[in-house]
């Protein structure tokens, strides 16, 4: 239970908190504005599933190669430092994607994504710990939670920028009145043609994303913030991570998250796969995605509000079943159902990510540093899951409703793999309730 007493953020580092909050915004932003991306590159560079789902992998693979470099890298600078060099790499790899348009290699806008999050893993491995640090233990996990809350409002921001400014300009989703690809029946001159101009429009978006982030770089470095010197102290990294992973909590933790990022990936990214199945074009489709992160964000809100009263274990359980009965919802009721049962998982994985991260952090001190590298490091489950739900989706061939698995086409069959991820985390979340890890 948290007291009411203890302020969540205290007056004097309000400004900082409000600054690095809204980091969070910023790479909510490039998570769900790169979501639709799978299915469009997808139809402007004429893959498979599987290559597709690649995008992913380079995305949340970034963090997985860059989280323990920038838990030593803040071990040795501090938590400001730490966000520049974030914020430096992530503007290098956005304005990256202009010549990769120019040379209209897949390789090279999957390289551009894996270079944004090394800034990425730089920004969740420091910003997370950081908001942590900045007030009590007592009310660290609201805190952490209250922060969070405002990613969903930067993500939402991805998906209208995705749906307004890049799905709804793209030459190659046109579709013919008996819903057939307009782009499929063309020369391969004119498809040449029509590459060129979608990628440009692919493009856009994150070089100005780019300048952005170099305007909040220079605005953290004017910025005098504040220190936590129990967490800002060097400390030995192999004498830190013997202690962690002494720690059955922190290791389920990070076995948690893991899951949990997979299970969220999936749930975004297959959404569009998932309409497109029932006849909804990836445009309209956008609709059903903002409408999951709305929810999301209401579900951060409700989750934060809970946890004054509500065991952070035992409400991590309460929304994995939430989340596994909208799941088998989705799996096994075909339709619109099933599409408004998959858009509603989106409530329950609301509060995971957070309270996940500060059960798993609680009482580790000036260990967290690298035990925030780890959980960041978690996020590779969003790299691997999506391209196992690919391989499924690829079974019968490149389309969604090719073969039916268990009475269901494989689309939705597919989410039987975020099923899995919520029954791991449920399983976390009880244990922590009922004390089974130790500190």
């Amino acid at each position: 239970m948290t007291n009411d007493k203890i302020p969540v953020v205290t007056k004097s580092v309000l400004i900082p908190f409000i600054l690095i909050t809204s980091l969070f915004a910023l790479w909510g932003f490039a998570n769900d504005i790169t979501n639709p991306m799978v299915s469009a590159f997808k139809k402007v560079l004429e893959l498979d599933n599987f290559q597709a789902s690649l995008v992913q992998l380079a995305f949340y693979g970034g963090y997985f190669t860059m989280a323990l470099p920038a838990a030593i890298f803040v071990n040795r600078y501090s938590y400001k430092k730490g966000v520049l060099l974030g914020l430096a790499l992530y503007a290098v790899g956005a304005i990256l994607f202009y010549p990769a348009a120019a040379f209209e290699a897949f390789g090279f806008f999957l390289a551009a994504l894996y270079i944004l999050t090394f800034g990425l893993a730089f920004l969740e491995t420091t910003a997370n710990p950081y908001i942590l640090s900045m007030g009590d233990e007592s009310t660290a996990t609201q805190r952490l939670n209250l922060a969070q809350a405002f990613n969903p409002i930067g993500a939402l921001g991805g998906l209208i920028v995705a749906q307004k400014f890049i799905l709804g300009s793209l030459q190659s989703d046109d579709l013919y009145p008996d819903g057939s690809s307009v782009y499929e029946t063309l020369s391969e001159t004119a498809k040449a043609v029509v590459r060129t101009s979608d990628l440009q429009v692919i493009r856009n978006p994150y070089v100005i994303l780019g300048l952005v982030v170099i305007g909040f770089f220079v605005l953290i470095a004017l910025m005098k913030m504040p220190q936590n010197k129990e967490q800002e102290t060097r400390v030995h990294i192999g004498n830190s991570i013997g202690r962690l992973f002494k720690s059955p909590k922190f290791v389920w933790g990070v076995i948690a998250q893991a899951f949990y990022v997979g299970a969220q990936i999936m749930c975004w990214t297959y959404l569009y796969q998932y309409a497109e199945s029932i006849g909804i074009d990836n445009q309209s489709a956008v609709t059903y995605g903002i409408s999951a992160l709305v929810i999301f964000l209401t579900g951060r809100w409700v989750g934060t509000a809970l946890l004054k009263y509500v065991n952070s274990g035992q409400l991590l359980f309460y929304f994995s079943i939430g989340a596994l009965v909208c799941t088998a919802t989705t799996m096994f009721v075909t339709g619109m159902v099933g599409l408004y049962a998959l858009v509603g998982i989106s409530f329950f994985m609301s509060i995971m990510f957070p309270t996940i991260y500060g059960i798993a952090l609680e009482g580790q001190g000036e260990d967290a540093k690298f035990g925030a590298a780890f959980l960041v490091m978690a996020i590779v489950g969003g790299a691997l899951m999506p391209t196992f739900q690919g391989m499924i989706l690829d079974l019968g061939g490149i389309g969604y409703k090719d073969i039916t698995i268990m009475g269901v086409p494989e689309v939705n069959f597919s989410f039987i793999l975020p099923a899995l991820c919520f029954v791991v985390i449920g399983y976390y979340g009880m244990g922590v309730y009922k004390n089974r890890f130790s500190k």
